[in-house]
């Protein structure tokens, strides 16, 4: 059986501004995911420390 994931829903990261979609492994926290990767995340932290 073929599986097409064309119903996810997906976000926008706001970092790097790539879209991104919904994952088994979030499937508990999804409204609360905002960054579509760890380095976008760390990424994050690092403009709160230099501004």
């Amino acid at each position: 059986m073929v599986h097409k994931k064309v119903h996810l829903p997906e976000k926008i990261c706001p970092i790097c501004g790539l879209s991104f979609s919904w994952r088994k492994k979030w499937q508990r926290n999804w409204a609360e995911i905002k960054y579509c990767s760890e380095r976008c995340r760390r990424q994050r932290t690092l403009q709160k420390t230099t501004q």
